[in-house]
């Protein structure tokens, strides 16, 4: 019996837990529907964490998950959203309230209007400091990649586009 844990069970455990967390998104040649794209970032720094794309070129929803420092409606993450490099706002996602109790938190959003070959920024926001450090960058075909972006960078777009009216709690 202990064999049979040792030689059967441990390897059946430890390649049931290994997993690749860098999908890209491929068409699925039955219906040409993309496959779901899924990039997650092991960080303990504030902002977007993980992006999940769903959808067809010019009509993909972006499910992202942040991590923000909320305590409540004096400091919340109060959007996320895509630019493009040159600092276009493409998407913003509001965010009516704090999450306080629910960190790292995840929310969806789109029609996200891109190519699949759009190099795009995205990026939160948080109501009484602006934008958070930690981004993801990339294309829905090549993927993304996690980085410290410059906080100060891109900054006009906060005023552009629709913006919070308040917080709900």
């Amino acid at each position: 019996m202990k064999t049979f844990l040792i030689n059967f069970l441990v390897p059946l455990i430890l390649t049931s837990c290994s997993s690749d967390e860098s999908q890209k998104s491929e068409p699925d040649s039955a219906n040409n529907t993309p496959t779901p794209t899924t990039q997650e970032m092991t960080t303990s720094n504030d902002g977007v964490q993980k992006l999940i794309t769903t959808g067809n070129e010019n009509n993909y929803t972006f499910t992202v998950t942040l991590k923000s420092p909320d305590t409540g409606c004096d400091q919340y993450a109060d959007w996320w959203e895509v630019i493009d490099l040159e600092g276009n706002l493409i998407y913003r996602r509001i965010l009516a309230h704090s999450h306080v109790n629910e960190q790292p938190f995840t929310r969806s959003g789109g029609k996200v209007a891109i190519s699949t070959t759009t190099k795009v920024i995205i990026r939160a926001h948080m109501n009484n400091s602006g934008y958070l450090p930690q981004v993801l960058r990339g294309t829905i075909t090549d993927g993304f990649i996690s980085e410290k972006f410059d906080v100060e960078k891109f900054t006009s777009v906060a005023t552009t586009g629709d913006l919070p009216s308040g917080c709900d709690f």
